[in-house]
């Protein structure tokens, strides 16, 4: 190991990185659950995979609470998490947002309307999976049940008869509502019932026979597995999770090893970690085993994380989507996200809270969780990174549900983090060199020997390095339109079939890893120099650009590389029906058969295959234009902060938050007005940089609030009518220098520097996010996600190499 300087630390990796692939441990077995009971046309379930229409499918989901955002925006939000590459929405349905008080009739108006998010979901081309609790969690006051049944004279989340009748009414309202949309034609595929318990097996397979009773079914029953659950397997169908870090453990805890666990390749799906503050006596710290019946997959791959008063974690994109890579370089079949899009409670105290009887304090309003698509729908780079994994999946994922997971023979803490995915004739090398807190070293001389079957590759011939904080999955034998890639050091993004020509297929590079390609040495290369060597023609140190390799038997392939910054700007739509790539700065969205983007600033779209004329690149440019329009942003001090009491600490190793009558009596207090045009129908952001503990804010009678970690603060300022004239009330609470919550390092420092309680904003601005139209399309209306198959032909090719 070498260390140069103060801080970078490389190892020489010594030797080829070996394996031979291993071929599935028991034969492939069909469970009852979506084969014999509960059949949904088009789709299934064996011990290895989901199926759809016959063929192998990876879902891709994302949590969106429609109780947490308004109505009027459920549109969009589903439009960016299609773009985003998410293929199914899962949602809690939160009791005591429906009906906090007993005997009242459930309100399922305006946000709160189930049925009519379900239904534009399936008009947007996207599954739905019911997270129907009755407990949901979710930082939700009482998890979700209303006081009445916490204050209820029988036990909850029990089979007690008054607890049951109360849950049967309930089940049955949604039932009601839902008619027509579970079943067997319905968008809905999945039920999760209860969540996070974990010692009473009964009274799972009781909630499944009152969500039956009320008409709720799908052919997917799930139930979370984490903390070693006992749960029915057979009936429920096990899920889990992995997140980077959490709000959950005590202040002066360290990174703990739950959330470590998941930066690596391993066969451990289970995870002690989650929801062990919850769990009480029923935690018991061991770590469960996948059940051999039912392939590995997840529910709550964390998206983003949610901050609690005592704890604020402040997660990176390239945490988020590390995770993620990990857990299909493991093998799942199933990527899961919690969060996807945040959101805000909505109305005052429900949220989770000390003065509830729960472990922690958490924002009254705010539930953002630093998701890729923000409460507000800011899309983050998390989105970014995540989309390029998910068109991967779109293209290829039916090939890859197919493959198992190898892993190393040595010690993973060791050297390099890696794994392979193969069905014996081809694959994918995932490597992670990513690691929060404690950055793992950069790799030098990094290479592979690997056995597939009769065939062993070496590769690269002249071996790279593997920068710290970078990840990345390499195609081995990778098949396409009848050319081989014997292997590349590149991601595969997706593949372009343009209506003349070969198939394209578009490779990413990862920012200091030298970018290599090897066909069989037959084969001919154009557009990029090659070089025989032994069995292979080897192409090095590829640049952004197209090349033609051309097989022995004539068949074709373009090869299209996109540089790192490229990839974070690369979309793959369908266009009147076909795929494509995009690439731009600004979110692109299908609108029928056209597209859309949302540009909060001019923006220039690169179209490929072109529409119109193409420059040397292929792409045709489109420039979105944005109307100038000025904004003024004026911070004004209206009264000063005082000294702030004591943090408070009920629950040991957690303070609480200030009471809303110490927010107001200590808090600096701003009058912030923004001058300049306003549309009501274009979203409106106010984003202030302040440095405090907590803040809140008040605009058209719209609460909003925030516990600081050192990010900037984005508030909802899109007024109700136009207008050139707004103004929003903040109040700022005072930060300590000792205060005794856990920061990231950024804010921690700011915090160590502060010679009093300071309560300022520092920086203040506003921006609006009109949705163009970019290209118009010649209809409107999407497929029934179940029958669309956009997946190409290239799965089933790319599986029978």
């Amino acid at each position: 190991m070498l260390r140069l300087g103060n801080a970078l630390t490389v190892e020489v990796m010594p030797s080829p990185c070996r394996v031979t692939h291993r071929d599935w441990d028991t034969p492939e077995t069909f469970p009852g659950m979506a084969n014999d009971v509960d059949i949904r046309p088009g789709l299934s379930l064996t011990s290895r995979s989901i199926r759809r229409n016959g063929e192998p499918w990876i879902p891709v989901t994302g949590e969106m609470h429609y109780s947490r955002q308004p109505r009027d925006r459920w549109a969009d939000a589903l439009r960016l998490m299609k773009a985003g590459g998410i293929t199914v929405v899962a949602t809690y349905v939160f009791w005591i947002h429906h009906q906090p008080v007993e005997n009242e009739e459930p309100d399922f108006s305006d946000n709160l309307d189930l049925a009519a998010f379900i239904m534009l979901c399936r008009e947007t081309g996207l599954d739905v999976v019911l997270r129907l609790g009755p407990w949901c969690h979710g930082e939700v006051r009482n998890g979700g049940h209303p006081d009445w049944i916490v204050d209820a004279d029988y036990p909850e989340r029990t089979d007690h008869p008054r607890y049951l009748d109360a849950v049967r009414a309930w089940f049955g309202a949604i039932g009601r509502q839902l008619a027509g949309l579970c079943g067997n034609s319905g968008p809905v595929i999945g039920i999760q019932l209860e969540n996070e318990l974990y010692d009473q097996p009964g009274h799972i397979l009781t909630l499944k026979s009152l969500a039956r009773e009320a008409g709720l079914t799908a052919p997917l029953w799930t139930a979370t597995a984490w903390g070693s659950a006992d749960i029915p397997v057979g009936e429920v169908f096990p899920l889990y999770g992995g997140y980077a870090d959490g709000f959950w453990v005590d202040t002066d805890q360290g990174w703990d090893e739950s959330f470590q666990a998941h930066f690596t390749f391993s066969r451990q799906w289970d995870d002690p970690g989650i929801g062990r503050d919850l769990a009480g006596d029923s935690w018991t710290g061991t770590i469960g085993a996948k059940h051999p019946d039912f392939p590995a997959a997840t529910c709550e791959l964390g998206g983003g994380m949610a901050t609690a008063y005592h704890r604020r974690p402040a997660l990176t994109a390239r945490d988020i989507a590390a995770v993620a890579h990990c857990k299909l370089g493991s093998g799942s079949v199933w990527q899961g996200y919690y969060m996807y899009v945040g959101g805000s409670n909505p109305r005052p105290g429900l949220q989770e809270s000390h003065a509830t009887g729960y472990p922690n304090d958490l924002p009254e309003f705010n539930y953002d969780f630093a998701a890729p698509i923000g409460a507000h729908l800011q899309v983050r780079e998390s989105l970014h990174r995540l989309r390029n994994q998910h068109s991967f999946l779109e293209a290829f994922g039916s090939g890859l549900a197919d493959m198992n997971t190898t892993l190393p023979d040595h010690d993973d803490d060791g050297g390099l983090r890696w794994a392979l995915r193969s069905n014996g004739r081809s694959g994918f090398v995932f490597i992670n060199n990513h690691r929060p807190y404690r950055p793992l070293p950069e790799r030098a001389g990094v290479h592979f020997d690997i056995t597939l079957g009769e065939e062993k590759l070496r590769f690269p011939h002249r071996p790279v390095t593997v920068p710290a904080g970078e990840f990345m999955s390499w195609p081995v034998q990778l098949e396409v339109g009848g050319v081989v890639v014997r292997w590349a050091t590149l991601n595969v993004l997706t593949v372009i079939e343009p209506e003349e020509g070969p198939p394209v297929l578009v490779l990413t590079a990862n920012d200091g890893v030298d970018a290599h390609l090897a066909v069989p040495a037959g084969y001919s290369a154009e557009g990029h120099p090659a070089t025989q060597m032994g069995e292979e023609l080897v192409l090095e140190d590829l640049q952004p650009g197209i090349l033609t390799l051309t097989g022995e038997d004539g068949a074709r392939l373009r090869v299209l590389t996109l540089s790192a910054a490229q990839a974070l700007q690369a979309w793959t739509p369908s266009l009147e029906g076909k795929r494509c790539l995009v690439l731009s700065a600004a979110p692109v969205l299908e609108s029928g058969s056209g597209l859309d983007v949302m540009a909060s600033a001019a923006a220039d779209v690169a179209v490929f295959p072109p529409l119109g004329t193409a420059g040397r690149d292929g792409f045709s440019r489109h420039p979105v234009t944005r109307p100038n329009r000025p904004v003024e942003v004026r911070v004004e001090c209206v009264r000063a902060a005082t000294q702030p009491p004591p943090a408070t600490v009920r629950v040991p190793g957690r303070a609480s938050a200030p009471t809303p009558g110490q927010l107001t009596r200590h808090s600096t207090r701003f009058r912030i007005t923004v001058t300049g045009h306003a549309p009501a129908d274009e979203r409106s952001l106010l984003r202030l940089e302040l440095v405090g503990d907590v803040a809140s804010s008040l605009f058209e009678g719209r609460a909003e609030d925030v516990y600081w970690n050192g990010a900037v603060w984005e508030i909802d300022i899109t007024p109700s009518e136009d207008t050139t004239f707004r103004e929003v009330a903040v109040l700022v609470y005072p930060l300590t220098p000792g205060s005794p919550v856990w920061l990231p390092e950024a804010a921690d420092r700011i915090r160590g520097d502060l010679p009093a309680p300071t309560a300022e904003i520092t920086a203040a601005s506003a921006l609006s996010v009109p949705t163009v139209q970019l290209f118009p399309g010649r209809h409107s209306g999407c497929p029934d996600p179940l029958h669309n198959d956009r997946q190409l032909a290239y799965d089933r090719s790319f599986r029978s190499v």
